[in-house]
């Protein structure tokens, strides 16, 4: 498992598995988890708590997610109009779901 993270994050993996599996799916993934305990921890009144389980696994996840998107898609061999919309939607999509 590490070893994939350490490819996505050096750009290693092909541009579709790197946005479908790690961003789209995994993104998703791991924000709506960290969001519901997010939640769950502020209606239990723990909101120190609530903010480390909201943001200390979904942010550094999102970061490398975008890292490695952007330079699979600096290897892709493609249209160069996928590279750039795959870099645009993980940009897009994991500020957006790292500050909710």
């Amino acid at each position: 498992m590490m070893k994939t993270v350490f490819r996505l994050w050096r750009g290693e993996l092909a541009l579709a598995d790197a946005f479908w599996n790690w961003a789209a799916v995994g993104g998703l993934a791991v924000n709506l988890v960290s969001s519901a305990a997010f939640l769950f921890l502020i209606m239990a009144e723990q909101p120190v708590v609530a903010a480390l389980a909201g943001y200390v696994f979904s942010v550094p996840y999102n970061i490398v997610v975008v890292v490695g998107v952007w330079r699979s898609a600096a290897r892709y061999d493609g249209e160069q109009k996928w590279a750039d919309l795959a870099r645009i939607v993980t940009a897009a999509g994991m500020i957006l779901l790292s500050v909710t």
